[in-house]
């Protein structure tokens, strides 16, 4: 299975902080926000990840996470020449995915949770071995901000809709998708909606009328945090350094994935604690490296 990142848009929402550096390239709190969407997919055992970018903010992304390699994996890079919605994703990584299945996360989004990694494995299984997508749900007060997305008595999904004026529930559609191969193909027959993109949901749709869809909620105890705006950036790193202090771990931490999956070795992590030096997250990958960090 093959992964994308996209971390693409102007984050105007975000100005001044965006008017000289890419949204995704912000902290949140001790490291960039794009070594969460990044650890998610790693979360997921993909190790062929596309990251899609503005031409002037792809360069930044090259210098910080290089080939992969101290991850454990490989990342490509591919430019987005304007943002003309999520599902364009898929039409500019055809050829990185070729006849795989893909899994696709925003590069805004952060997932918390016990568990988070076997519902992540699950869904890929779920596109690999038996052809079907899947998204992921997560209950919010305000719906019609979000892609929304219903379910019959027996809690199968009759609908999914962009942002509805009623909303027929309140499980909003998370920035992140799995989907089996040909997804690209199925994206190529996306028709721009009224506002010009090329949206997700109409893809998550065919899938759905196709009876191809899955939902998996992400219940009490998941966090799901959308860092689009001042506020939920302000949030997001609240909410990182707060858990981060009172268990003693680290969240989302690429090369601390990468070793417990056997991608990189004790002396890679050292390296890789050595390269940050005495920051805060150099001296916990450090501590993971010799066995002092407890699970």
């Amino acid at each position: 299975m093959k992964g994308i990142i996209l971390a693409g848009g102007a984050g105007t929402r975000l100005y001044p902080l965006t008017m000289v550096t890419s949204k995704q390239l912000l902290p949140v709190y001790d490291k960039p926000m794009v070594f969460y969407p990044l650890s998610t997919l790693m979360l997921a055992g993909i190790k062929e990840i596309l990251l899609i970018s503005t031409p002037s903010d792809i360069v930044n992304f090259e210098k910080l996470l290089g080939d992969g390699s101290q991850f454990g994996v490989s990342i490509a890079y591919c430019v987005q020449p304007s943002p003309d919605g999520l599902a364009q994703a898929f039409l500019l990584g055809r050829d990185f995915i070729g006849d795989d299945a893909c899994a696709m996360v925003l590069g805004d989004n952060i997932f918390y949770g016990n568990g988070f990694g076997r519902a992540l494995k699950c869904a890929a299984a779920n596109a690999e071995k038996n052809k079907r997508a899947t998204v992921f749900g997560y209950y919010v007060n305000d719906p019609e901000r979000f892609g929304v997305v219903s379910f019959n008595e027996e809690g199968h999904v009759v609908s999914i809709e962009e942002k509805p004026r009623n909303p027929k529930s309140h499980y909003a559609v998370t920035g992140l998708y799995f989907y089996p191969s040909g997804v690209s193909d199925r994206a190529k027959g996306v028709i721009p909606s009224a506002r010009g993109e090329l949206e997700i949901t109409s893809l998550n749709e065919m899938y759905l009328q196709d009876e191809l869809l899955d939902v998996q909620l992400l219940g009490r105890g998941y966090a799901w945090l959308d860092t689009g705006t001042m506020d939920s950036l302000t949030d997001a790193s609240c909410f990182v350094q707060m858990i981060q202090n009172r268990q003693g771990i680290i969240i989302s931490s690429p090369e601390e994935i990468a070793y417990n999956n056997g991608w990189i070795s004790k002396e890679e992590l050292v390296d890789a604690a050595n390269r940050y030096g005495k920051s805060p997250y150099g001296v916990h990958l450090h501590a993971v490296a010799v066995g002092s960090v407890k699970y």
